[in-house]
């Protein structure tokens, strides 16, 4: 392997691992927020116990998606220093508001509530929380507009040597990004509601046994009726993202059509146009990667999936191909981005040949285990409200357990599969039509260093995994913490206490 594979790879394991919290952060934060708003509402301890229960597991994700998160900025730098060259003067643009803009709103804000429940009056301390809720979101546009910009490199033309922005607007209404940012943010909500609900119904189902009889203690009845709220409002958030993740997705798909054939093409496993717009389940492909024979199919789906017309034509990659060969890279309609037309020379020049079809396999199956996990997530939300309907409790069996703990996962994989499809149905290009990945590698970085560089992070992301998983799964079980009434304190000099 060379020096581009490893970087590879290393980019993929620290980015997929980061990719965890990610989710999680954006929606977990914005649901903490809506628990406290009920507490200050209504005033009942419940409501305070569970936000300061979840917005505890919130704290440890976030402070680990913030350290492996600082990863992936250097790397642009240590092993992308020519992709870094070439486009840094637009992708740079989105990364540095980023920071200074939607980072420094999250974590001032979010050190702002952790320090004050008795230095802030309730409702500025409520406002707190809800403007680091914010700030992860407004972070996912910088960071979803940059993407969007490798999909679809909108707003850029080639010049002196490198692609220049001409057009910042045209990064936020990128119609990638358009159709990227609402299914991101649903996905994450996903991911949170699961996790709520999972949780939830886990404490829920451990307390069965002390429901039982007539003298249930008080406290027992409070945190079953507790816990019994968090798992319908988990579920009821998972539902609720679920019908946004559908409908974002079913955009986001005839956009990716549009923009980039031959990715969609290659996620369902389609060869040839005349080979017709069936939707294959299950295909079997031949190893020279022309051809596949379809197991299971949907008759015309793939046509309404890719231009809401039910049985409409839809390009293979055979013919993609050959377009290639013949035009160069072109998008659905036959047209260019500025900076694909204005780039074109160079590329054809400098990298003839190159084989633009992405791996198909990876490609075909990230595309299925995400809608599968995303299903799975949505039955296990709907199993949650059965089982606790009208004051029921499930039964704290060793299957119940296991769901319990696999249900947060579902949605949570689909969006790390969703964002593999995205990035290796994309290759070989690191901007789409324009820049080949091959060519973004930093020259002077060996494949030794690559590879050393690769292990230690791999290796120190092994462990802060360990630390992650023990940390939130130790203060998952303890369960519903003790609270007392929240007063602000008047005395200037009284010490900073941390509420957690």
């Amino acid at each position: 392997m060379d020096a581009q594979v490893i970087a590879r790879w290393q980019f993929g394991i620290t980015t997929v691992y980061h990719f965890f919290f990610v989710p999680i952060t954006i929606g977990l934060s914005m649901l903490v927020a809506v628990m406290q708003t009920v507490w200050y509402k209504t005033g009942n301890d419940r409501y305070l116990k569970l936000t300061k229960f979840y917005g505890k597991l919130f704290l440890i994700n976030f402070a680990l998606g913030v350290v492996t998160g600082i990863v992936q900025e250097f790397q642009f730098g240590m092993n992308w220093s020519e992709y870094s060259r070439f486009v840094g003067d637009v992708f740079g643009a989105p990364l540095a508001l980023e920071a200074l803009l939607a980072f420094f709103l999250e974590s001032t804000f979010l050190g702002l509530w952790i320090f004050g429940w008795d230095k802030l009056p309730k409702k500025l301390h409520l406002m707190a929380i809800y403007c680091a809720a914010i700030g992860t979101m407004i972070s996912a546009i910088f960071i979803l507009a940059a993407n969007s910009w490798m999909q679809n490199p909108v707003g850029a033309t080639f010049r002196n040597g490198r692609a220049e922005l001409t057009d910042f607007g045209a990064l936020l209404t990128n119609p990638v990004f358009l159709a990227t940012y609402p299914h991101q943010i649903a996905a994450s909500f996903m991911v949170a509601g699961a996790l709520v609900a999972a949780v939830g119904a886990w404490h829920l189902a451990k307390l069965k046994p002390r429901l039982k009889g007539e003298d249930v203690p008080e406290q027992v009845k409070h945190d079953a009726g507790t816990w019994r709220w968090a798992s319908r409002f988990g579920a009821c958030v998972l539902l609720v993202a679920s019908v946004g993740v559908i409908i974002s997705g079913d955009y986001q798909g005839k956009v990716m059509v549009e923009v980039q054939p031959m990715k969609m093409a290659a996620a369902e496993g389609h060869y040839n146009t005349s080979d017709g717009s069936n939707f294959s389940v299950l295909s079997i492909g031949n190893p020279a990667g022309t051809e596949a024979k379809h197991i299971i199919e949907v008759p015309g789906l793939l046509g309404f999936l890719s231009t809401g017309v039910w049985g409409d034509e839809v390009q293979g990659m055979n013919d993609l191909r050959e377009q290639y060969a013949n035009e160069g890279f072109k998008r659905n309609d036959g047209s260019q981005t500025e900076l694909q037309r204005t780039y074109a020379a160079e590329l054809q020049k400098n990298y003839p040949g190159l084989k633009i079809t992405p791996n198909v396999p990876v490609a075909y199956w990230a595309f299925r285990l995400m809608m599968g996990l995303g299903f799975i997530g949505i039955g296990g939300a709907l199993l949650i409200l059965w089982m606790v309907r009208k004051d029921k409790v499930p039964t704290p069996t060793k299957w119940w357990q296991l769901a319990m703990g696999v249900l947060p996962f579902a949605p949570l994989f689909a969006n790390s599969f969703g964002w593999l499809f995205t990035e290796m149905g994309r290759q070989p290009w690191l901007v789409a039509g324009v820049m080949p990945t091959l060519a973004g590698v930093s020259p002077g970085t060996s494949t030794g260093e690559v590879l050393f560089s690769m292990i230690v992070y791999t290796l120190v992301y092994g462990g802060l995994a360990v630390l992650e998983v023990g940390l939130f799964f130790h203060y998952m079980r303890k369960g519903l913490p003790e609270v007392g009434p929240v007063e602000v304190q008047t005395d200037e000099d009284a010490p900073m206490s941390f509420a957690y």
